[in-house]
């Protein structure tokens, strides 16, 4: 049974890869990730200047998922350097992705410029995050054009491997991730939280969260991600990475059926840690096993066929 993935010219030993924002905080955390069964990691998403977030509580759990408003806190892409070196001394055959995010277009190209010069395999566009432009704004990636215009111009700073990451609030997700395609992404990330979503502490009688609002993941979030997911197979040809809802090995084999080459991790740690990685793997394996299927690939797609 193969259980390796090729993606964007990178070997993963398996197709799960830890998702932005999760452990990604060093690159000792993001390597302990690597020796627990990820196949790859992504980082923090990095501005170019240091961000402090939201005030506690960050996030939450609720019946359905998770809620979280972090607001994207980082040192810095430039204070940055150093953790991702730190990363591929300790797991250098684990492929990193360096997410990198701006409140301007400007700002994110000369992220991904930076990105470009530290020992990373790929660059990730955060275009999902409303932290990532104006707080009233929608994200870059609802709007086509502007997606279009960022990926093509990161495309003329880098050589590496882009996926564009994009929002579930999108309308015709399909066509913007087509529109990425035509300007020279190699991936799509899909997707990011969906909100802005509350809960409210009936007790002190004001919201849960110390940003008030924040976005929906988890269990909550799989069905609106796999139809994205699924949308977006239809539209292009490059892989996506399916990001969003994956708690278990059936949401994964779902997420694979939809359309997604590799699975971006991460509700899945909040209910079971990093043995997440493990339990999700010897799911699938036992999935194809029984089903006998003999490559993790021909899963990948197999919905659209029926």
């Amino acid at each position: 049974m193969n259980f390796r993935v090729k993606c964007c010219g990178l070997q993963f030993e398996n197709p799960l890869v830890l998702a932005s924002g999760y452990l990604g905080v060093t690159g000792a955390s993001l390597a302990n990730v690597a020796k627990n069964g990820a196949g790859g990691v992504t980082s923090k998403t990095l501005f170019m200047e240091e961000r402090a977030g939201y005030p506690n509580p960050t996030s939450l759990t609720f019946p359905g998922g998770l809620i979280n408003a972090m607001g994207l806190s980082g040192e810095g892409i430039r204070n940055a350097k150093a953790e991702f070196e730190t990363y591929r001394n300790l797991a250098p055959d684990c492929p990193i992705l360096g997410s990198v995010g701006g409140k301007t277009l400007k700002e994110l190209v000369e992220c991904a410029e930076i990105m470009d010069t530290y020992p990373v395999d790929l660059i990730e566009l955060n275009l999902s995050c409303p932290s990532g432009a104006d707080e009233k704004e929608l994200p870059f990636s609802c709007d086509p054009d502007i997606t279009a215009k960022i990926t093509r111009a990161v495309r003329k700073v880098t050589r590496k491997p882009i996926s564009v990451k994009l929002s579930p609030k999108a309308y015709r997700i399909g066509e913007i991730a087509q529109r990425a395609e035509a300007e020279g992404a190699d991936a799509i990330t899909a997707v990011n939280g969906m909100g802005p979503g509350m809960l409210i502490d009936i007790r002190m009688r004001a919201p849960s969260l110390g940003n008030k609002v924040g976005d929906v993941s988890g269990q909550a979030l799989k069905p609106i991600a796999l139809g994205c997911v699924y949308e977006i197979y239809e539209h292009v040809k490059i892989p996506i990475i399916g990001t969003g809802g994956i708690v278990n090995g059936n949401d994964a084999i779902e997420m694979l059926m939809a359309g997604a080459t590799l699975l971006g991790i991460g509700s899945a740690i909040a209910y079971y840690d990093l043995k997440a990685f493990a339990m999700i793997q010897e799911k699938i394996k036992r999935f194809m096993e029984e089903e006998g299927f003999k490559d993790i690939s021909d899963l990948v797609g197999i919905a659209h066929k029926r």
